[in-house]
């Protein structure tokens, strides 16, 4: 005798409930692995596109200084001075340089993409140096591209600086001073800028290890909500506290890999400034990853679709960097981002990641990033639990 279909229903729900709801933490932590490894966009997400990113992302970036950026120069003067700043500022590893007839050539080589900034030697320079009349050159750059400019200001800066302590040195020299005495008075208080931690000032070793554990996130974020929502099409999603926790156990071990694979080789390979904390790197990835787990868990119950989880997510990445206060200062954001940023991990992880890694800081020092991210994780599991009881409930009054 055949059950009816709303009792047939129930009952194979009960049984599922029954059969999922006691899974051992060992057992759940295995079958997850066996799943991830059998659902190759899982996989794919969680493993092998964060290999190819820590071998690809830094590539571009190898350089780390922006050098040879092409510059023009109007020479209106054409005097043994106006000459001595073009051979600098053609000697300039940061320059290469090219003279026009005029500013309306250099701009037109501006708007064409050719150049991307100009100085212009006004006519009577030396005559105004010999003469002891303040004189000035111009620079203009493309504000617009702010690597470049930085390099096309500072780059005409070192060369007319240069040849303005010479004149200088000689000035004082003609005047009887001893020509150590006249160069050590060209800048009677010295100014050295050393930039701790990033020394050569180099792009990718700003923002590369930032990225990195934003990939770390995005990545497993994804991997989860769509394991998770697969799971809930199939109807495996109810599972004990211990199942729960195997699972997120399970997700994290392999995004843990993927970050002792950046920590370890990636930033070893780009020479990146590394202050050699890997103790509290470890410890900072073995909070991390359970956190970023749970929450991914949490919204694939949410989307309840595989696919949904990367439709929405993918759009993520970039204002969850913006929001994480690291190529912008948090505080100069409206209140209301502020506030909201602190419920996405890589807030407190990228800050505190750099700090451990690149810095050298102790884990007191980074104590505020660690209880954030404990405090998400447990919200973000009380939020899971309270999912699991509200679906718990549903089955029950569906049964009944």
């Amino acid at each position: 005798m055949s059950l009816p279909p709303k009792d047939h229903l129930s009952s194979t729900t009960l049984d599922s409930t029954k059969q999922s709801s006691t899974p051992s933490f060992l057992g759940s932590f295995l079958q997850t692995i066996k799943d991830i490894f059998s659902d190759k966009g899982v996989l794919l997400l969680l493993l092998i596109a964060p290999i190819i990113y820590g071998f690809f992302y830094p590539w571009p970036y190898s350089t780390e200084v922006v050098n040879h950026v092409p510059v023009g120069i109007i020479d209106n003067d054409n005097s043994n001075l106006s000459r001595t700043i073009v051979r600098y500022a053609s000697a300039s590893p940061q320059l290469d340089t090219q003279l026009f007839l005029n500013e309306q050539q250099a701009k037109e080589a501006m708007w064409s993409d050719e150049i991307a900034g100009y100085m212009v030697i006004p006519s009577g320079l030396e005559q105004q140096v010999l003469s002891g009349k303040a004189a000035s050159v111009s620079v203009l750059g493309n504000g617009g591209y702010f690597l470049l400019n930085k390099n096309v200001q500072m780059g005409f800066l070192k060369a007319v600086s240069t040849v303005s302590a010479g004149i200088e040195v000689k000035k004082n020299v003609s005047q009887g001073a001893y020509s150590a005495t006249a160069a050590a008075n060209t800048q009677a208080v010295p100014l050295v800028i050393i930039p701790l931690y990033n020394q050569t000032e180099g792009y990718g070793a700003y923002v590369v290890p930032a990225v990195s554990i934003l990939i770390l996130q995005q990545t497993l974020l994804i991997a989860t909500a769509m394991l998770i929502g697969t799971w809930y099409e199939q109807r495996r999603h109810a599972t004990s506290i211990r199942g729960w926790l195997g699972r997120i156990a399970a997700l994290s071990m392999f995004s843990f890999i993927i970050g002792c694979f950046y920590y370890g080789w990636t930033f070893e390979l780009h020479h990146y400034p590394r202050g050699q904390n890997m103790l509290g790197s470890l410890l900072f990835l073995l909070l991390f990853c359970p956190t970023v787990a749970t929450l991914g868990c949490v919204l694939g119950l949410w989307f309840r679709q595989r696919e949904r989880s990367m439709q929405i997510l993918i759009f993520s990445s970039l204002p969850m960097f913006f929001v994480s206060g690291y190529p912008w200062p948090a505080d100069q954001l409206p209140t209301v981002l502020q506030i909201i940023r602190w419920f996405v991990p890589t807030t407190p992880g990228i800050n505190t990641s750099v700090q451990l890694n690149q810095m050298g800081a102790s884990i007191s020092q980074v104590s505020t990033g660690f209880y954030s991210l404990a405090a998400l994780w447990v919200f973000y599991f009380a939020l899971l639990m309270w999912v699991r009881w509200h679906d718990a409930n549903k089955v029950l009054k569906t049964v009944s």
